[in-house]
């Protein structure tokens, strides 16, 4: 990770800042002060909190890539001053947690999702692809919410079950029917930012592991790999081919096109929302609608 002289700077003043101040005030009437790593968390905790939270994205741009992204003045500033923190983790967005220890507050609170769910350091970060965790983290967003803020828990306590109940609605109910009607449906992907998605849909993933983590890290993978997943396209091994639209490299250009040659339904994921307003189920539940309108052109179900 390389880290620009401005950058470095921002850290160094906003760490002089906060190092020597106290802890966030509690909230009376005002709002909780947060600060997201990335918008798709962002998304979820500005709808749980509502009225009494300001949520800043740090990544917001479908151009930017949360893996190499290099932190700002301002930035360093929105870090120093927020209530609550929520950082993917598992690697993703080590310049996020970086951030945070440049700038320590007492009272500040920090979600690290990895954490949360168990993916240790090397594991898939793509944490916000698997359905069974984001439900994880709408549960510890809610009671960090409740617990900063005591005196609004009976408020966020409804704007969860608003969420999961209306919000989440359709997503929900993509998910529930791709699991009743394609489970164990083989498909393939571009990378591994579908493989939580493909195993919490119960779908078969038969790209290989090494290929999907090549291509997601921005590695090349190996010509056996390759061979493995032409073969599997070619032959028609797999029903459908997923991939992520904001990271195709000249291989995976390839095996769309080869896909589409053979008859195969392509559909796509983007890592980040897109367009970068659209909400965290809207984006979500688009792809998902599109994935199974491919499931259904393949198998005819």
């Amino acid at each position: 990770m390389r880290w620009s002289a401005t950058a470095v700077l921002a850290l160094v003043a906003a760490c002089s800042q906060s190092s020597a101040g106290g802890s966030p005030p509690t909230p009376s009437g005002g709002a909780i002060r947060v600060v997201a790593a990335e918008n798709f968390w962002g998304s979820i905790a500005a709808q749980l909190g509502g009225e009494h939270v300001k949520v800043t994205n740090i990544i917001s741009s479908p151009d930017a890539d949360p893996h190499d992204y290099e932190p700002t003045a301002a930035d360093a500033r929105t870090v120093a001053g927020a209530q609550y923190a929520v950082v993917n983790g598992v690697g993703y967005d080590a310049w996020a947690t970086k951030l945070l220890d440049a700038n320590p507050v007492s009272g500040r609170s920090v979600l690290t999702v990895g954490e949360l769910v168990g993916v240790k350091e090397g594991g898939n970060p793509h944490r916000w692809y698997s359905p069974s965790d984001v439900h994880r983290v709408i549960e510890r967003i809610t009671e960090d919410y409740k617990r900063i803020d005591p005196a609004d828990a009976a408020y966020f306590d409804r704007q969860k079950n608003t969420f999961e109940s209306q919000a989440l609605g359709r997503y929900n109910q993509l998910i529930s029917d791709i699991r009743t009607k394609y489970a164990d449906t083989p498909v393939g992907a571009s990378e591994s930012i579908v493989t939580p998605l493909a195993d919490d849909l119960k779908l078969k993933l038969l790209t290989p592991e090494p290929f999907l983590d090549a291509i997601s890290e921005g590695t090349d993978p190996t010509a056996q790999d390759k061979a493995t997943v032409d073969r599997q396209i070619g032959n028609r091994e797999i029903k459908v081919y997923i991939y992520n639209s904001q990271n195709s490299t000249p291989d995976v250009q390839a095996q769309v096109k080869a896909a589409e040659a053979q008859g195969i339904p392509v559909t796509t994921v983007t890592e980040t929302p897109d367009p970068s307003d659209a909400s965290f189920q809207d984006w979500q539940s688009a792809q998902l609608q599109a994935l199974e309108q491919a499931l259904a052109k393949a198998t005819g179900k």
